[in-house]
């Protein structure tokens, strides 16, 4: 737009230059490729089973959405056209001016969630599920508006012949190709066994489509998207074109498409009678679409705040707006100054809904506990809920041999959650689904998982519980997915594997970037304690704790603060199991072993040595260090027999750790965690890094308000110090003046 006429083109010199008429041509099969290929790969990543078995909620907000909306647009141009004068051409835009405001696309609603990266919450899934619906309808009636279009006369038997092609054409998509390519692309190949041969065959295919598309009377984006749709979602096939269309398709074909849109634009055409009117058809549907979303979303007991955002979000106008228009406007049916003002109001309208979605919603918020949801505040008496986090194969055994640590009796039962987590390829729609009711239908990943937790339940018949879900999402919106589950199951804590894999030589093999931001991103908003595992089960052959003979030897080491207060009630937990050795390493400074932080942690360290006093597998010790050398050099030499070693992320301030963090790689685990990652250290023991669940923001405000007027009427001639931490649930300490006193 800004190179067309409506600014720097306005000058017939610039236009010329930069755009001269003999490009227009080029540009012009460029965006025509452009939208095929578009369409192509939106049809790709759409699963036709979920648009057509949206479920119950998002198929009555869909088609609300889109039949009252289109209903009184288009009454509304009906009563304008009758009673207001204008000149014939906008008389005749006004009907699809009024159909194009109403629509709403999949396209365009997965796009702008992706980018508010809300696609993963409650309120992401509903708009999806419901856009998704919307646009089976319109693209169903736009098919069957263009077959009547093709009739020779009023007659019923003329309107058959394009009608049949049509449905001869949907047949052999879906009931012969479909069928063919999942037997021949299954997902067991896995995406790197698609050749180039293949995807060039698929490629062709989509400029047949698009040429049988125009022979059978439909726009030559019918058939494309249609191929789309039959074409397997998600790897391998559907995956292995996405990564191809990337580049070009998206990057580059996408892209000239639009630009040759808003080099059509000008608004210097557009008089003032056409903008009242166009206006106030935009702006009458956009407030109708608003309250045909609201109020079925409200009868589904949607909260007001959701329904408004979910409104907003399917108000949502881009490509297949544009799409339309340009073909309305090629074929005579709409006038320069209606295509101007649609797409004009195409970027108005995106502009207003983003800001106001990002003000309104925070996805956030679904992540956010009440209360704390720890390890060390839990009542040892009641279960222990645990959520384990698993990526590939290689994470099973150590993970669970984690679990199998987790000591679980009738009087202390676990209630073990997993999750396999699989980045979302090839597809539009994330899925969050329990793997025991779509087994079979999930990867061979999440069979796997369930597998080994139905044999893990088995062995501990009448201790344990376990769940497992399978969760397909982008790495960047994963998280969101990792804390609704870690809220609805009220985990103690969740754990997740590091983002380095070992080699069998003790080496790093590879790398992840994005599981690294995962986990980043799940330590800052997790509802509960977690645990970052880092797994070196592959040097010891992943010894099993369940079939091995040999003691299964754990560490915790204890320097100070709440993360090594966590990783300590995790370690005694698992203590009490009967293959279990622990030691407790405590970590003190030279000269520090008055100090009241010190007192506190002997205080919390004696209750769990006297509630574990008849327990002879369980050692305590005590290494007295002066700095961070003596540190560095202790870990070095001294944790070889080790099969597990606990440790805290973040710890108060001490000598030992100054100068350390500079050296930090992975701020994730903290400077002890990040040291006992390292290949450096002579060590075959895996290493799970914990972090204490803390109350964030008005929670944390509102209970330290409360406790700070708890203490200030019991002493109110006194400065109080309150320290929230405590064995038992929900416990505090108010100190004054050195004394503490227990609530």
């Amino acid at each position: 737009m800004i190179f067309g006429p409506s600014i720097l083109g306005h000058s017939q010199d610039i236009a010329d230059t930069v755009f001269p008429i003999h490009s227009r041509a080029i540009m012009d099969v460029f965006s025509g490729f452009g939208i095929m290929f578009f369409f192509f790969e939106v049809g790709v990543k759409i699963d036709p089973y979920l648009m057509v078995c949206p479920g119950r909620m998002a198929a009555v907000i869909g088609a609300s959405a889109l039949i009252i909306t289109t209903g009184l647009s288009i009454g509304l141009a009906v009563f304008l056209k009758t009673s207001v004068t204008m000149s014939t051409s906008l008389q005749n835009s006004l009907i699809l001016v009024a159909s194009s405001q109403s629509l709403t696309a999949f396209p365009v609603i997965s796009t702008l969630l992706d980018e508010l990266k809300i696609i993963n919450t409650d309120v992401g899934r509903i708009a999806l599920s419901s856009s998704m619906f919307s646009f089976l309808i319109g693209f169903s009636t736009t098919s069957i508006l263009f077959s009547i279009k093709q009739a020779n006369s009023h007659h019923i038997y003329s309107f058959l012949p394009p009608f049949l092609s049509v449905v001869a054409f949907v047949a052999t998509n879906f009931l012969i190709l479909r069928p063919k390519l999942k037997k021949m692309f299954t997902q067991a190949m896995g995406p790197k066994r698609i050749d180039e041969k293949t995807i060039a065959f698929i490629f062709i295919l989509v400029m047949v489509s698009a040429f049988i598309s125009e022979v059978i009377g439909q726009h030559y984006i019918f058939g494309p998207l249609l191929l789309g749709l039959a074409v397997p979602d998600g790897p391998p096939l559907g995956a292995a074109i996405s990564s191809k269309l990337a580049s070009l398709g998206l990057a580059f074909f996408y892209p000239a498409y639009c630009a040759v849109t808003g080099l059509q634009t000008n608004v210097f055409d557009v008089d003032l009678e056409t903008y009242y009117i166009i206006g106030i058809i935009i702006i009458f549907t956009f407030v109708v679409k608003l309250i045909a979303v609201i109020l079925p979303a409200l009868c589904f007991n949607l909260p007001i705040k959701e329904a408004v955002v979910l409104a907003l979000i399917l108000n949502a106008r881009g490509i297949v707006e544009l799409t339309f228009v340009n073909l309305w406007k090629d074929g005579k049916q709409i006038g320069n100054q209606s295509f101007t003002l649609v797409t004009v109001s195409v970027l108005v309208v995106t502009a207003i809904i983003t800001p106001l979605v990002r003000m309104l919603y925070d996805p956030e918020k679904q992540c956010v506990s009440e209360k704390r949801s720890t390890i060390h505040h839990s009542n040892s008496s009641l279960e222990f809920r645990i959520l384990v986090c698993i990526h590939n194969p290689e994470n099973i055994p150590t993970m669970m041999n984690i679990l199998e640590v987790t000591y679980a009796s009738e009087m202390n039962p676990v209630a073990v959650t997993a999750m396999v987590l699989i980045e979302l390829v090839g597809r539009s729609t994330p899925v969050l689904v329990r793997t025991d009711k779509y087994r079979g239908e999930t990867p061979l990943l999440a069979d796997q998982v369930l597998n080994s937790l139905i044999q893990y339940e088995a062995r501990n018949e009448g201790c344990t519980t376990a769940q497992s879900y399978t969760s397909m999402s982008q790495f960047q919106t994963m998280h969101d997915d990792i804390c609704r589950i870690a809220i609805d199951k009220r985990a103690n804590i969740l754990i997740l594997p590091f983002h380095k894999k070992w080699a069998i030589s003790g080496k790093i093999e590879s790398t992840s970037s994005p599981i690294q931001n995962l986990n980043i991103h799940v330590l800052n908003k997790a509802p509960c304690s977690v645990g970052i595992l880092i797994d070196r089960g592959i040097l010891t052959g992943f010894t099993s704790v369940r079939t091995s003979q040999l003691k299964f030897h754990v560490a915790v080491l204890f320097l100070s603060g709440s993360d090594d207060l966590e990783a300590l009630a995790y370690s005694f937990r698992m203590g009490k199991h009967e293959r279990v050795h622990l030691t407790i390493i405590r970590l003190l400074v030279s000269g520090d072993e008055n100090s009241k932080d010190i007192k506190f942690d002997n205080n919390v360290i004696h209750e769990y040595r006297q509630a574990n006093k008849e327990n002879d597998r369980i050692t305590y010790e005590e290494r007295v260090l002066t700095d961070g050398l003596c540190l560095s050099s202790y870990m070095s030499s001294n944790l070889e027999h080790y099969n597990l070693i606990l440790v805290g992320k973040t710890h108060q301030d001490s000598p030992l750790l100054q100068g350390l963090g500079e050296w930090n790689e992975c701020p994730e685990l903290g400077v002890m965690g990040d040291m006992l990652a390292s290949p450096y250290l002579k060590t075959k023991a895996s290493v799970l890094v914990i972090q204490q669940h803390k109350l964030r923001g008005k929670l944390l405000s509102k209970n330290m308000r409360f406790l700070r007027s708890k203490s200030s009427s019991i002493y109110p001639e006194l400065p109080t110090k309150i320290i929230c931490q405590g064995v038992k649930t929900d416990s505090f300490y108010i100190s004054v003046d050195g004394s503490r006193h227990s609530y």
